[in-house]
């Protein structure tokens, strides 16, 4: 028997009625119901309600003691019951207690209201923080979701190896963070920003399915719905495997693990595939939220004529709604106040009143060779309204109309909340010209294989080339990349060069997995989940550090233990750096 507990706090039930038992935990609440004390006492494992009828045992003990307790199990009067707890039926009636640990007087927040106090107070007194039950539980259940993913890959045929933390910097996509070498004066090592180039390099090895639940580091600003720093995927590789097999491998993992940790339906069968540059037009993104019925539509030949101004020369596209002309004028009001707090001028819209005729501010712009056109083209219908987004940039219309849709099905509310709906977003395009540099650059990951291969490369506009990857969405959100690997030295250095690299640019960046892929290399594919994302739709959170234990804040701090912080100047000298 152990020395502090003969039950947990969060199993006895009315079959343990008479038994003698000895708990511990820490003291969650202390009432005083006139001469009797009621203490809620609380491990890892739930609350249990003990009775104590001397009040002098429970001296030098307050909220968040630890203590040590002995008594016998009895029922609970009816009206006393609480049936939202396992224990709820019984309480503990007590014949000593021991002082295990005691705590400060003042507390800094009261441990059931602690998501309620702002967010560095939370952080600064985690352990605290992690006494609530309710963030307690977020950390659980990232444990069984680590463990259930890991048995998933495992009955899959998966091998689980572990890659280096410890490696070089190179460019992919983020700042890296960068260590000192004691040893290698004026060299670095870097943290992983994933593990692309050793999981490549397994299948070069031979192995022939690989996973890991990798540590990934990238020096990134914080968001809701991005951790600071380290975050964690579920990484996986299969050799002489194309885009249909691992496809299948993450119809069969994901929805799996939704339905196992998630409250509610998952995508049955096979996921919806839509094309890149369909979900850009229909969705205006490249993550769209399925639950969302709507769809863009593109209506620029119906004004290729128009001497309308804002379609004049524009990129016109429209959303139509069903069954919402009745609106009164101040719901279409906040549509366009709506509109303009996305940097729109406002919004255009035509509804179609009971005798098929349009009213709106836009219908006086319109000829009737427009009306006509754009009945055939929306399949408008009595009652309907439709939405118009114009502009001559491509990416701006496109951003505005995906907006607006996500505004209208959100504040008509069209959205199943009840569903995870996933799909598969394909035909990436494999470069795109960059905002920043103005040059050609990739637009996703670099060792994806173009389409077509050397052949798509030697003789295709890079702006027309596709890479074999995909993404996988779940109700608006991102949240696995994957593609077809570059297996071959040939086509990956043309594929780089491209992008502007020279193959001395290769050699010096990605000298390992070039110089595997001359002693040969099977084609391989591989994705990788992110898993704090996931499991933040899962656990329903709005902020993804609610689903990590001792998370920085969104300053990259950890104000816990101080970090980042200042080190010596010996431990600077030893690594040859000097601050200026």
């Amino acid at each position: 028997m152990s020395t502090y507990r003969t039950n947990t706090c969060g199993e006895l039930t009315i079959k343990d009625l008479d038994k003698k038992v000895t708990l511990a935990g820490f003291v969650s609440t202390i009432r005083d119901h006139g001469g009797v004390m009621f203490v809620d006492l609380r491990d890892h494992y739930g609350t249990t309600q003990i009775v104590v009828h001397d009040d002098a045992m429970l001296k030098g003990v307050s909220k968040e003691t630890v203590i040590k307790v002995t008594g016998v199990v009895v029922k609970r009067d009816e009206e006393t019951i609480n049936k939202k707890i396992a224990t709820g039926e019984v309480e503990v009636v007590i014949d000593s207690l021991e002082l295990l640990s005691d705590t400060a007087k003042v507390l800094p927040f009261e441990v059931d209201e602690s998501k309620k106090v702002s967010e560095d107070v939370r952080l600064k007194y985690r352990f605290l923080d992690l006494r609530n039950p309710k963030v307690h539980e977020n950390i659980i259940l990232r444990s069984k979701a680590f463990n259930f993913l890991r048995n998933k890959m495992q009955e899959l045929g998966f091998l689980e190896i572990q890659t280096p933390i410890l490696t070089s910097s190179s460019p992919e996509g983020a700042r890296d963070f960068i260590i000192p070498s004691r040893k290698h004066k004026g060299k670095f090592y870097a943290l992983p920003q994933a593990p692309q180039q050793f999981k490549q390099l397994l299948m070069a090895s031979g192995f022939d399915k690989y996973f890991q639940l990798a540590p990934c580091f990238r020096d990134e600003d914080g968001r809701a719905d991005r951790l600071v720093g380290e975050f964690y995927q579920l990484d996986m590789e299969m050799a002489f495997a194309d885009q249909e097999d691992i496809m299948e491998v993450a119809e069969k993992v994901y929805p799996a693990f939704f339905k196992e940790f998630g409250k509610r339906r998952v995508t049955e069968g096979h996921f919806k595939r839509i094309p890149y540059n369909e979900a850009m037009l229909k969705y205006g993104t490249d993550k769209p939220d399925l639950r969302n019925p709507l769809e863009i539509i593109d209506i620029s030949e119906v004004f290729t004529n128009t001497e309308f101004k804002p379609f004049k020369g524009a990129i016109v596209r429209a959303i139509k709604v069903d069954n919402i002309a009745s609106k009164p004028n101040s719901w279409f009001n906040e549509v366009v106040d709506y509109a303009k707090s996305i940097d729109m001028p406002g919004i255009g819209y035509i509804s179609v009143m009971e005798d098929k005729s349009l009213k709106g501010p836009i219908d006086k712009f319109l000829t009737d060779e427009d009306r006509k056109a754009l009945f055939e083209k929306a399949g408008l219908n009595i009652g309907s309204v439709l939405f118009f987004i114009a502009d001559k940039r491509r990416d701006v219309v496109t951003r505005n109309a995906g907006l607006i849709r996500t505004y209208l099905g959100r504040k008509l509310d069209l959205m199943d909340h009840d569903l995870f709906e996933f799909c598969f977003i394909t035909d990436m395009p494999m470069y795109e010209i960059s905002e920043v540099t103005g040059k050609l650059d990739f637009m996703h990951n670099p060792f994806s294989m173009p389409r077509g291969g050397e052949k798509a490369l030697d003789e295709e506009d890079p702006l027309e080339i596709y890479a074999d990857q995909f993404d996988v969405v779940c109700n608006g959100v991102e949240l696995v990349s994957g593609a077809v690997r570059n297996n071959r030295p040939e086509v990956l250095v043309k594929a780089f060069e491209k992008a502007g690299y020279t193959e001395e640019d290769i050699k010096s960046k990605f000298n390992a997995l070039y110089t595997a892929f001359g002693y040969g290399c099977p084609p391989h594919v591989g994705m990788a989940l992110g898993i704090d994302r996931a499991l933040m739709m899962l656990l329903e959170e709005d902020n993804v550090r609610e689903t990590v234990a001792f998370p920085l804040n969104q300053n990259g701090e950890d104000v816990l233990t101080g970090t980042p912080n200042e080190v010596t100047e010996l431990q600077l000298r030893e690594t040859h750096i000097k601050l200026r």
